[in-house]
């Protein structure tokens, strides 16, 4: 078999540093709109974008031809660069250094992109820490406490 092909959707979750509240209602479309070029750029392809000031939920057709890690270093990198140029604050926009990412099947596909979509509805009666352990429980993933909000 000569082609190589994929088929690889995964739910990435990554919140600001310190869980601060720095992104803006006003910059939240351009931002999805600037990872997703950070990801088609890589020949992935952002499915759907979702965040409140403090988080951000990104449904991705994974490229296959780089490492989960390597693509996430380069959606922080590039959209942090990207928050501190188009918004100018007394403190640097960082995201957090850890990361979840999860694979998800395409058939559970509608139901988080109506997931992702009400993420604002959602965290009116649910913190971001409570939805983070639901989404690690539910995925079966053992984490540390003491190092997961770093």
């Amino acid at each position: 078999m000569a082609q190589s092909l994929a088929s690889l959707l995964v739910h990435l979750v990554f919140s600001t540093k310190d869980r601060e509240p720095s992104i803006p209602d006003h910059l939240r479309k351009e931002l999805h709109a600037y990872i997703g070029g950070i990801i088609a750029h890589r020949s992935g392809a952002l499915l759907a974008a979702g965040s409140v000031a403090d988080h951000i939920h990104l449904m991705i057709s994974h490229p296959r031809t780089i490492a989960p890690a390597e693509l996430v270093k380069e959606i922080k990198a590039g959209s942090s660069k990207w928050m501190n140029e188009r918004e100018k604050r007394a403190f640097k926009f960082h995201w957090q250094s850890g990361y979840g990412i999860f694979s998800i099947s395409p058939t559970h596909r509608p139901k988080l992109e109506e997931y992702i979509a009400n993420q604002a509805e959602h965290h009116r009666v649910t913190t971001f820490q409570e939805e983070y352990r639901k989404l690690l429980t539910r995925c079966e993933v053992e984490w540390d406490e003491r190092y997961v909000w770093d």
